[in-house]
């Protein structure tokens, strides 16, 4: 217990530096003559695991590769690599605490000990303190999963190398619209793209309108149909379709499809939670409003044309400081309508 105890102390310390917690020491005649820990990434060394550099601690202590009447004591059921080492060093016996079920060379996935052909044989044990041992890396594991998920919605708060994102001083001299900004880069089809909508609040009992900007303009169009809809308790939420406005704008047209359009706006739906919208779009926007119908019928309680505000050139060309962020609203002008559910849809030119 006392040796797999120490071998433990050096997997802490192997996980407070990043590294996955494993540890060993090498014991002979009571005294712990070697110790190692897993190092690989800081090293640079795929051979760096804890029961290389113990075994490596203990033959310089003796002075000498053979390590006959030494035990091994690791917290982790020891990989091929690292049991061939034993083997060569002619350890009289290797104890470890969890088994591994996918790299395990002491009889999970293979049993590199239990060979008979070999000229020297290894005694194993495995399970001592087995349950400290696996928690320290189920621990481990669990911290590097919620480091990882922060880090990835860091990286989508960042910007895509293959997107441009319209500086924050390009709008400062626009009026405010009635609204609170929010963005999300989240959602799983923005693949790290960063989504920005206008939106009112809470849904009071009229219901929830989501506003379609037209293929020229972006949220700011809805100013005035905010202070309409907000009088008459409505929530309101006015995206800013990817590629338009303050989200983030691929570089390419090819990249906008009403289809990938129509999905980032039904993921918006449900990640706020509305039970049903009612689509409030500017004309030129009803293709996406029908494709997005057509994907979710059941969220989408109906379609209505609405007059956006006519925007002037300041306004109008504020997310667009050079032409490298028109790619979304070239693409947009190139779209066909497409036929509506319920009949033919208005025509229009772009």
């Amino acid at each position: 217990m006392a040796w797999m105890e120490a071998a433990l102390a050096q997997a802490q310390a192997a996980g407070a530096a990043g590294e996955v917690p494993v540890g060993a020491v090498v014991v002979r005649d009571g005294h712990i003559i070697g110790v190692g820990r897993n190092a690989p990434i800081a090293s640079h060394d795929p051979t760096a695991h804890a029961e290389i550099a113990a075994l490596r601690a203990a033959a310089q202590h003796l002075g000498n590769y053979r390590l006959d009447d030494c035990e091994l004591f690791v917290t982790l059921e020891p990989c091929t690599m690292c049991a061939g080492a034993m083997l060569h060093a002619r350890l009289k016996r290797v104890v470890f605490g969890a088994p591994d079920p996918k790299t395990g060379a002491a009889g999970s996935v293979s049993n590199v000990f239990a060979q008979p052909q070999l000229n020297h044989h290894t005694q194993v044990q495995g399970g001592v303190l087995q349950e400290a041992c696996a928690r320290l890396l189920q621990d481990f594991f669990k911290h590097q999963r919620s480091r990882q998920q922060l880090q990835a919605a860091q990286a989508g708060r960042a910007l895509r190398e293959d997107a441009l994102r319209t500086p924050e001083r390009c709008f400062a001299s626009l009026a405010a619209c009635p609204a609170p900004s929010f963005y999300l880069s989240d959602l799983p089809s923005l693949a790290g793209l960063r989504l920005h909508f206008l939106d009112t609040g809470a849904a009071q009992a009229s219901g929830n309108q989501l506003c379609l900007h037209g293929v020229q303009e972006w949220s700011y169009a809805w100013c005035s149909h905010i202070q309409q809809a907000s009088a008459a308790a409505q929530r309101v939420i006015c995206p800013d379709l990817i590629g338009f406005g303050k989200s983030d704008k691929p570089k390419k047209k090819a990249f906008h499809t009403l289809g990938w359009h129509a999905q980032v706006l039904l993921e918006l739906i449900q990640r706020l939670g509305l039970t049903t919208v009612q689509l409030v779009v500017a004309e030129s926007a009803l293709p996406l409003a029908h494709k997005l119908q057509m994907m979710a019928p059941q969220s989408v309680a109906g379609i209505v044309v609405a007059q956006t505000d006519a925007l002037g050139n300041e306004a109008l060309y504020a997310p667009y400081p050079d032409k490298g962020h028109l790619a979304g609203p070239q693409a947009f002008s190139s779209l066909k309508i497409l036929p509506s559910p319920c009949g033919s849809s208005p025509s229009h030119s772009v």
